[in-house]
């Protein structure tokens, strides 16, 4: 059985290597995005106060400069830029006042390939469901590399460098390695997952939550984004304007994101629906009253995505990232590595022996 299970854990890492090595190191370069938007754009450096006048003035020039646009990611104190998402998968990047600082198509920037690349595979849904499937084969390949790992304890230490290329040093590496990071990227790999198939997260996570309403019938007009994320912060006072999302069409309404104290997700669960003809509320989300089993379904991005605990979360997902890739190299290059026979017949020569 343990042989089974050893020749399952090879083969199936084999196979997957390559997809576990692009997004384990795709997801450790996404931990610095805003790091990398701050050196390319100097405005994002300087964080500004994100008060409705401030970000209702950038929302209005922002809709005047750009018919397309969808939705707005605000910038504040923490990034002094805005993300844009506009229409045929087109994006943005503005300044604190709406000014547009940099407009492209899908993949075309650095951050945006990167993006791609770990949730898409470069290759749209499919490559997300791709990705999925092989985040959940990951999980199976380290619950079964710790039960292969058992019987060898005796043999474990910490060394995770490889002393030498020699296949005993590859497997010895693979194996320290793995047991040191296999609890992050078990919980990397399963929140991945839990992205991809969101239904069935819902479905075992929160089984019980009530169905969300349909939105609201509302008017059609200009919506007055100043007066709109002011009503929104009314609501919720102690919450931070995260996010503002134009009608989806005639008769639906605009949307606002907020972050209110204590959520996890970076742009918040709590939302405020906007009539577009009074640009008053008609409908607002509380995220701290949801039901434990949809906080715990809103929880899957953030932990995967390195947003909570600060600084030192942060540097566990980028250690996770980059262990899941050196786990897929190493284990892949000790498996194709084939052991050298060390017995012969009596008597028989060498290879290409002269006698």
């Amino acid at each position: 059985m343990m042989g089974v299970l050893r020749t399952i854990h090879a083969w199936a890492g084999a196979i997957l290597s390559l997809l576990l090595i692009v997004l384990g190191l795709t997801g450790s370069l996404l931990v610095f995005e805003n790091d990398w938007i701050a050196l390319k754009h100097p405005e994002a450096r300087a964080g500004f106060a994100a008060d409705p006048a401030v970000l209702g003035a950038a929302a209005e020039r922002l809709e005047a400069d750009h018919p397309d646009l969808r939705t707005v990611d605000f910038g504040g104190p923490q990034l002094g830029t805005h993300k844009l998402y506009l229409a045929k998968k087109d994006f943005g990047i503005a300044a604190p006042d709406g000014a547009t600082l940099d407009r492209w198509t899908g993949p075309a920037r650095v951050e945006a390939f990167v993006f791609d690349l770990h949730h898409h595979l470069l290759a749209g849904e499919t490559g997300e469901i791709v990705g999925g499937v092989a985040a959940l084969a990951a999980v199976l390949l380290v619950l079964t590399g710790l039960v292969v790992w058992v019987p060898a304890w005796r043999a474990t230490r910490l060394r995770i460098w490889p002393r030498s290329a020699r296949r005993a040093d590859l497997v010895s590496s693979h194996r320290n390695l793995g047991l040191t990071a296999a609890v992050p990227i078990l919980i990397f790999c399963l929140t991945g997952a839990g992205m991809v198939f969101n239904d069935q997260a819902r479905a075992l996570l929160a089984p019980n939550a009530p169905e969300p309403p349909p939105p609201p019938v509302v008017g059609t007009g200009d919506i007055d984004w100043p007066a709109a994320l002011a009503a929104a912060q009314a609501r919720f006072p102690d919450a931070t304007l995260r996010m503002a999302g134009w009608p989806a069409g005639p008769g639906k309404p605009a949307s606002i994101r907020l972050k209110q104290p204590g959520e996890w997700h970076p742009n918040g669960r709590t939302a405020v629906l906007i009539d577009p003809a009074t640009s008053g509320v008609v409908r607002v989300t509380n995220a701290q009253a949801l039901t434990r089993g949809e906080r715990a379904l809103h929880a899957i991005y953030p932990v995967h995505a390195g947003a909570v605990g600060g600084w030192l979360y942060e540097w566990v997902t980028v250690l996770s990232g980059l262990a899941l890739a050196a786990l897929g190299f190493v284990g892949t290059w000790s498996f194709l590595i084939k052991p050298r026979r060390k017995a012969r017949f009596a008597g028989s020569p060498a290879p290409f022996e002269v006698r």
